[in-house]
């Protein structure tokens, strides 16, 4: 059976507290596990953001990829606050999905 592929926002870091990535796409495992082998060149490659710490699911990726916009902007207390809400320990999210 195909999997689902659903418009995503995701937040990855280094470390809890950590530098902090905003990224969309239709396939979080796909790009969370590029990420974490260091596939793609890139600011996530060069400083080692591997954790997926936050993710936000949407009904379009036009939608998406408007908010990952919008949160770009977004001062870093506000990315940590939404982090904490959903994550405060932190944790690699990236497992739960498999």
């Amino acid at each position: 059976m195909p999997r689902e592929f659903t418009p995503v926002v995701y937040m990855i870091t280094d470390k809890p507290g950590g530098r902090l990535y905003i990224g969309s796409t239709t396939d979080l495992i796909r790009r969370i596990w590029e990420h974490k082998t260091g596939a793609v060149p890139g600011y996530s490659r060069r400083y080692g953001l591997k954790q997926l710490v936050w993710y936000e699911l949407h009904g379009s990726m036009e939608e998406a990829a408007m908010r990952e916009r919008r949160m770009k902007k977004w001062n870093r207390e506000w990315k940590v606050n939404r982090i904490n809400e959903m994550n405060p320990d932190w944790r690699d999210l990236y497992h739960d999905l498999l």
